[in-house]
């Protein structure tokens, strides 16, 4: 296994508060948007307060707009409900240092209200439910629970300009990092890689292990690769690595950015690998029945075709989960290695779900997410639609060897519009999430719209200030 260094124990942290090594502890948790929002304690009171008690947060930041305006339209957080506090409760198995701030502690936050129920609407909360009914599924039909391993692979474009630069010109006339496609080249990554170093390295110390870096296809486009764990561990890693990612980039002069789409040329994607395990670590995915499933020649149990199955019926419904933003959807262009169809294929990656590995390793990977995805409701959606495939014994339709892009599967949501009426209709997702959740984020992709909705683009200026 590549290196890592192991979370840190509170012991451990003690000593080197004492020693004088720490002094600034982190408290965070991840918002709607995917983004990390706490407190930085200072880490003699972290210990001899917080670390028990925890503290609080204004119930805004699950309710606020990307902006960080508040919106309407919120249950659990509103000017009616004079926007109280909940806690934030360090969950200590996620405590780790973050190299590329001098003397600094990091560990990520379970949200409950003050009377200890969990905070329904975290993104943590939404992924820590659909882990337990997967659990409990295991337990009931093989006697062992089983558990998800995840993996998810951010891409990302590096300019040379820094982020209060890009802000001031309006993004635009930036100097991408590569000026042609780096794809797999040596050369390419190159040039970057004393940033593409220093983020594995500095990963790597904050506990996560890091696979490789490689060029992607759009200029100063590239991506960095963990190794795969169990689902919660992916999440909270993936959310301080996007963070940490953008602070060591900004330390160095310049600006990375994951959104799903920057420029007409390839998007930023993240696809979402995902394997089941049981209890004593044996593969609930790979085929060990004689090939009794229909596409045992593809290694697959009967119980990942019912579970595949799931993701296929769900995949519209759901994709509110997988692409939360306007520009999420403009990714979805046919050639572009972003998913149009509705379709799975064995190592096929024109379709929304690629078949891949054998053994410990035999696992489908979700292409749908683009880099601006929340990890935590992608893979929570994941799980709650192989759930579904699995309860209602789904069978798995035929397997695209051929070009999706092509084909006449059903089409994937084409606007975040599309999506949320999907979702809306959707009594799978009130089922497997709640009335709660399920209006929570239905309000946060309407407020969206409706900002998009009320904006003037550029586009329509240069169209239209002289010409028409």
């Amino acid at each position: 296994m590549a290196d890592r260094t192991p979370p840190l124990p509170v012991d451990e942290l003690r000593g080197l508060v004492a020693a004088g090594e720490i002094d600034t502890v982190v408290l965070a948790f991840t918002d709607m948007q995917g983004r990390l929002q706490g407190k930085r304690f200072a880490a003699r009171f972290f210990l001899d307060d917080a670390l028990e008690h925890g503290t609080e947060g204004c119930t805004y930041l699950l309710a606020v707009d990307t902006d960080m305006n508040t919106v309407d339209g919120y249950a659990m957080s509103s000017w009616d409900r004079g926007y109280g506090d909940f806690a934030m409760r360090p969950d200590l198995s996620t405590l780790r240092r973050v190299p590329w701030h001098p003397a600094t502690a990091m560990v990520t936050a379970d949200l409950a209200w003050h009377d200890g129920s969990p905070v329904a609407a975290s993104p943590r909360q939404i992924l820590r439910r659909q882990l337990d009914r997967l659990h409990q599924a295991g337990l009931e039909r093989t006697g062992s629970g089983w558990s998800a391993q995840v993996g998810t692979e951010l891409e990302f474009m590096v300019f040379n300009d820094s982020y209060e630069d890009a802000w001031s010109r309006g993004y635009r006339g930036m100097h991408p990092a590569n000026q042609y496609n780096v794809d797999y080249s040596v050369l390419g990554t190159g040039r970057v890689e004393p940033l593409l170093r220093r983020i594995r390295n500095e990963m790597g110390a904050a506990g996560m292990t890091v696979e490789s870096a490689k060029g992607e296809c759009n200029l100063g486009q590239h991506e960095i690769a963990f190794r795969y764990a169990d689902a919660l561990t992916t999440c909270d890693q993936h959310s301080v690595y996007k963070t940490g990612a953008k602070e060591i980039a900004a330390q160095e002069g310049r600006a990375l950015t994951f959104m799903a789409k920057y420029d007409e040329r390839e998007g930023n994607s993240c696809h979402i690998h995902l394997s089941l395990r049981d209890e004593a670590g044996r593969p609930v995915l790979a085929g060990d029945d004689g090939g009794r499933g229909r596409y045992g020649t593809y290694g697959m149990a009967r119980t990942m075709e019912h579970f595949l199955a799931g993701q296929l019926a769900a995949l519209r419904e759901f994709t509110l989960l997988y692409a939360p933003n306007i520009n999420s959807y403009k990714r979805f262009r046919p050639g572009s290695f972003a998913p149009t169809a509705v379709a799975w294929g064995p190592d096929n990656r024109s379709c929304a779900l690629r078949v891949v590995g054998r053994g410990h390793a035999h696992r489908f990977e979700n292409r749908l997410p683009g880099g601006d995805v929340n990890p935590y409701l992608a893979v929570a959606g994941m799980i709650a639609a192989g759930l579904h495939g699995i309860e209602a014994e789904l069978e798995l339709p035929e397997a695209c060897t051929g070009n999706a892009y092509a084909g006449d599967a059903e089409h994937v949501p084409a606007t975040l519009r599309e999506a949320a009426d999907l979702w809306s209709a959707s009594p799978l997702a009130r089922a497997a999430f709640g009335a709660e959740v399920a209006e929570h984020y239905l309000n946060m992709a309407r407020v969206e719209q409706d900002a998009y909705d009320t904006a003037v683009t550029d586009w329509e200026r240069f169209r239209s200030f002289e010409r028409m």
